[in-house]
Parts: C-alpha cells; sequence; structure tokens
C-alpha cells in the first residue's frame, strides 16, 4: 500500500508530461524526488484514493462474512466506490440519500475528499451503478488495475477473479478487467512468497485459459521480452504504450518491477516516460512494495507522503482482520474491525 502511493506521489507532478518535456524541465536523468503537485509535496491521486476504498470494501465485506456468515464482495467494494464517490463530490442518479450518509473510518479523513484528476470514466460509471454490477461501456482504462492490488494483498495465492470483478464494476471492456485481475494474481502469488518471474508466469498462465486476454498476454509478453532485450532503459517504455489504457499500464509496470535493482530505480523508471505515470508508478510501487517489504522504500519519501498514517493503518487492518478469531467483543481486533461496519 505505502509502495503503490510512493509511485503515485512520484509520478503526479508529471503525470501529462512528455519523456522530452520531463528531461527538458529536470534534466536527463528526469524526476527522481517528490515534487509539488496539488498545493504540497508527496500528494496522492485518485489512484491511491481508490486502492484505499477497495481496500475498504474488502474489509467491511470482512466483518460482514464474520458477523452475518455472508457477503457479496464486488457488493461492498461497490458501495465503497460509491463513498469515494462522495468525496469527489458528486452522487449516484438515483441513490442520493444512501450516498450522502458516509459512514466508516476511511470517510473521516478530510483529506480524501481532494479532488485529484480522478478518471472520468470511473466517474461516470459509478455516477450509474447499480450495486455490484458491471459496468455498461467498453472502457479499458487504466482505472480499473490500478487500484486492484488490495485485493492480491487479502487473498494470498490467487486473486484472479475477485480482481477482474472488481475492475469490472467500472471498467467493462475485457481488458480493463483482465489486466486488473493479472495484477491482483501477481500481488497474491507475490504474497505467497513468488519471485517477480514466478508471479509473472502465473498470471500469463491464468489468462491463456481466459477468453479475449489477447490483449493483456501481449501486453505482458511484450513487458517481459524487453526487460531481457533493453532491461531499465527509459526511451524503451514508449515501445509499451503510454499507460493510459489497462494493458499498457499493466505492462509498463512489469516492465519497470522486472528492471528493478532497487525499489527506488524501479519507481523512477516508472514514472519518467510519455504518458500516465502516476498510474504506471502506482502500479509499479504496488509490485516491488510486495515483493520487497516497507524497508526498501526511502525513507524521505516516506516522511513526505500524504496521508501516510492512514495507508499504513489500513495496510494493517488488511493483513490483521481477515486472519483474526473475533471470540470476544473487547478486543483489540474488534476494535479494529469497528474501523469497517460491515454494512
Amino acid at each position: 500500500m505505502l509502495g503503490g502511493a510512493v509511485g503515485d506521489a512520484l509520478g503526479a507532478p508529471i503525470e501529462f508530461d512528455s519523456l522530452e518535456g520531463i528531461g527538458a524541465r529536470h534534466g536527463p536523468e528526469g524526476v527522481s524526488e517528490f515534487l509539488p503537485a496539488y498545493g504540497r509535496v508527496g500528494a496522492i491521486t485518485d489512484d491511491t484514493q481508490m486502492s484505499l476504498f477497495t481496500a475498504e470494501g474488502l474489509l467491511r465485506g470482512c466483518v460482514r462474512a464474520a458477523d452475518h456468515g455472508l457477503c457479496h464482495t464486488a457488493s461492498m467494494v461497490g458501495a465503497a466506490y460509491l463513498r469515494w464517490l462522495h468525496t469527489q463530490g458528486e452522487l449516484p442518479a438515483g441513490r442520493e440519500d444512501e450516498a450522502s450518509l458516509p459512514s466508516g473510518w476511511l470517510m473521516t479523513h478530510e483529506a480524501l475528499f481532494a479532488r485529484r484528476a480522478p478518471g472520468q470514466t470511473c466517474l461516470a460509471a459509478l455516477r450509474a451503478s447499480k450495486r455490484g454490477s458491471a459496468a455498461c461501456n467498453d472502457s479499458k482504462g487504466c482505472g480499473g488495475v490500478m487500484r486492484v492490488a488490495p485485493v492480491g494483498l487479502l487473498k494470498p495465492g490467487d486473486a484472479f477473479e475477485d480482481g477482474v470483478t472488481i475492475a469490472a464494476l467500472t471498467h467493462g471492456h475485457p481488458t480493463g478487467s483482465l489486466s486488473a485481475g493479472a495484477l491482483a494474481l501477481i500481488i497474491s502469488r507475490l504474497v505467497a512468497g513468488d519471485s517477480i518471474a514466478s508471479a509473472t508466469a502465473s498470471a500469463r498462465d491464468r489468462l491463456l485459459g481466459a477468453e479475449t486476454a489477447e490483449e493483456t498476454l501481449h501486453a505482458i509478453d511484450a513487458a517481459i521480452e524487453l526487460a531481457q532485450r533493453r532491461p531499465g532503459d527509459p526511451d524503451a517504455i514508449a515501445a509499451l504504450g503510454e499507460g493510459w489504457i489497462a494493458e499498457e499500464a499493466l505492462s509498463i509496470a512489469l516492465y519497470c518491477a522486472l528492471c528493478a535493482q532497487s525499489f527506488e530505480h524501479g519507481v523512477v523508471l516508472s514514472v519518467n516516460h510519455d504518458g500516465d505515470s502516476d498510474s504506471t508508478g502506482s502500479i509499479t510501487g504496488q509490485i516491488l512494495g510486495t515483493l520487497m517489504g516497507v524497508s526498501a522504500i526511502p525513507e524521505r519519501w516516506l516522511d513526505q507522503l500524504e496521508l501516510r498514517d492512514v495507508i499504513e493503518q489500513v495496510a494493517i487492518d488488511l493483513y490483521e482482520i481477515p486472519r483474526g478469531e473475533v471470540d470476544e467483543p473487547d478486543t483489540e481486533l474488534r476494535r479494529s474491525m469497528d474501523r469497517y461496519p460491515g454494512y
């Protein structure tokens, strides 16, 4: 969670810049330190906001399952996304009363109400959403894949199907959801102890059994091939795209993660290119953070990171709540679960 937020914050100031423009303004090595964005240094964007609300929906689902014995995960995450929509000053059609009643601990943090260039597909899909149902559009923008890492953190081993379903809440094109499923599976395999090469191979194998997976498979194969042929080359990233669409964002992040000599090296590489620097930085940070752990993230970045304490708490809760046994009402675990009401 912290790795993704750091990559997001590093890429935020140059999200819409070309590699040539980045070099002209920041030198031939590009951006390697936090710069001001949205009025502060270390600012997160909608990528991290939506990742936090993904985690919140999953955790509220865990609490609901513990308290009531059943839970529809997509519905719980869909409701969390409506709370995110509320933070952006918008309301879904026909559900104004529900959305105007914020609930839960995450909604108590005023900084999450900042509008940070939210994706138009996510906004439009959530305005028209029916809770837990797939979006009625043909978008494969990267807004589905950039937010699903918490699915992999919650479900070590195999999070593919949940990643697909949760991305499809806003992005209706198969590539948009399959790319998210692949990332969720990669994260879950890293949690289970796999190497990045093995985790990527698992995602590729899973996609071989899915219909309409050609674009996502091609993107993964392109990342692997480029990492072998031109490792760590910022000029090579253009061959993978710009990251605005799901399979390109996944491909760029995989390339950078496969080439990474360290967390810092991989994340810096992932933001200095033409295109969606905050999303590719966020996804790369999610992968490398899971692989390397928080100790690999430079402390100078963590010290400046917006909402670091909230992100850390959500990450801790993602680990502890699903694994806890709740037998007594007055326990620290039960108090943690109270942050995530199961409705």
